[in-house]
């Protein structure tokens, strides 16, 4: 028996190639994988509170695919690789690597010119990111933690609570997440940020 997926609001589904990278077989209940994606996150925020990232190394395609391995490489075969099928959401996958470049010289841009406060430029990039939908999951725990390695590593500021609680399981939480990310995809960041510091 295979593991069976339980896809909350505004998730992404895996297509079934994409399944097939799961490296721990004995996982059968959404659960136990979010529970083995968690335990793989938790050993990351480890490393980034003991590791002095360099801000010239964080705004790279390589540090993002490496971010994505870390994240989840104790559980699928193909953490931190690009997407090769088209999703719900997010751009059409051959087009990741060119928007992704995009949307890290707009953020060297907005960090050099001080565009927009630290939080907005952190939110902004984790917004886009989430848009490009770079993983064929984990995106937007992922952006999460690009978006708090922004806020410390290149402003020294302090990382984001993001409602000190896993948005894969608060149902109203996830929902408040969703919809702020709805507004942003509007051209309105404020929801977001508050999301973010709260």
């Amino acid at each position: 028996m295979g593991l069976e997926f339980d896809y909350k609001y505004g998730q992404t589904p895996l297509a079934d190639e994409e399944k097939d990278g799961l490296k721990i077989k004995s996982i059968t209940t959404q659960g136990e994988l979010d529970e083995f994606e968690q335990l793989n996150i938790e050993k990351v925020v480890e490393w980034t509170i003991h590791t002095k990232l360099k801000p010239e190394n964080v705004l790279t395609e390589k540090f993002i695919k490496n971010l994505h391995k870390r994240m989840f490489g104790d559980v699928w075969k193909w953490a931190g690789e690009f997407r090769k099928t088209e999703k719900n959401i997010g751009i059409q996958w051959a087009q990741i690597g060119i928007e992704l470049k995009y949307l890290l010289d707009d953020t060297r841009y907005w960090i050099e010119n001080k565009t927009f406060p630290p939080e907005e430029i952190a939110i902004r990039f984790k917004h886009r990111i989430v848009s490009i939908h770079c993983f064929p999951n984990g995106n937007g725990r992922h952006s999460r933690m690009m978006a708090d390695i922004i806020m410390e590593s290149i402003f020294g500021n302090e990382i984001f609570s993001w409602h000190q609680s896993n948005i894969v399981a608060a149902n109203a939480t996830r929902n408040l997440y969703i919809k702020s990310l709805r507004e942003a995809d509007n051209g309105s960041y404020t929801s977001l940020i508050e999301f973010a510091k709260n």
